[in-house]
């Protein structure tokens, strides 16, 4: 595992999402299609879950989105799309040019950019989305959730997807389409639940509520309350929000199941 070497993403479009094995891989709307460690440890890519229709799971994260809602990362677009056809104003934001293309034909609205770049309507937005594992853009989850909080209207939420396993990870991976094609190296992390809820906190956030559904693990997240500089910190206390959290220490980050 390789940790980045900056404690924040840099800014711009990430190359290594504009790699031939992903944008193919939208373009066709199949895989395989894997994220690839250093080590050689392989996580599978839901390619084509992400180009169908939304399912049951992505259907309670649609439940929860309140006024304009942002998609980070949207990928072809189920999302943008299901919820520009509920007369919702969405715009979804992808470094690929594939996945926009995609969106678009969908009929959802999105733009080529990175989240860590200006976007429209900062500061203005209801509800944003990481969905199918994009806590891990930029490999630094507490960056990306603090970046994310300046995207948000005052009081505005944040849905999220943590991973299936307890994982905390931050590692340098390559796309890989399992024929030999590998992309450019770039920043990813995986965090499961109690992770998610450390990095939140560390961002301002407090967990709002959080369920499962069909495997896949969500919270929402809302904007907390300036805390006490005299009041004792709260890290690591039990929570009734994330049912089934196992009590004591974190798993360690060793490889597991897909998001």
């Amino acid at each position: 595992m390789t940790a980045p070497t900056t404690s924040r993403p840099p800014a711009g479009p990430v190359p290594a999402w504009r790699a031939d094995p992903y944008a193919l891989a939208l373009r066709t709307g199949r895989g395989p299609l894997f994220l690839r460690r250093t080590d050689g440890w392989l996580l599978p890519l839901e390619v084509e879950r992400w180009c169908a229709g939304t399912d049951a799971a992505d259907e309670s994260v649609l439940s929860r989105c309140r006024g304009s809602v942002l998609d980070i990362g949207c990928g072809p677009g189920r999302l943008v799309a299901a919820l520009a056809g509920r007369g919702r104003r969405a715009l979804g934001i992808d470094v690929t040019p594939a996945a926009v293309t995609r969106t678009v034909r969908r009929g959802g609205t999105a733009l080529c950019r990175s989240v860590f770049e200006p976007l429209p309507g900062e500061r203005r937005w209801d509800t944003a989305l990481l969905i199918d594992g994009n806590i891990g853009i930029g490999g630094d989850p507490t960056a990306l959730l603090e970046r994310t909080a300046h995207l948000l209207a005052p009081g505005g939420r944040l849905l999220v997807e943590a991973a299936a396993v307890e994982v905390d990870e931050r590692c340098e991976v390559r796309l890989d389409d399992g024929r030999g094609t590998l992309g450019t190296p770039f920043p990813w992390a995986r965090v499961g639940r109690r992770a998610l809820l450390r990095h939140a906190e560390a961002a301002g956030w407090r967990a709002a509520g959080s369920w499962t559904l069909a495997g896949r693990h969500f919270a929402e997240l809302a904007p907390a309350p300036p805390r006490d500089p005299g009041a004792p910190a709260t890290l690591g206390s039990p929570t009734p929000l994330l049912p089934g959290t196992p009590r004591g220490p974190g798993a360690p980050a060793t490889p597991g199941a897909a998001p």
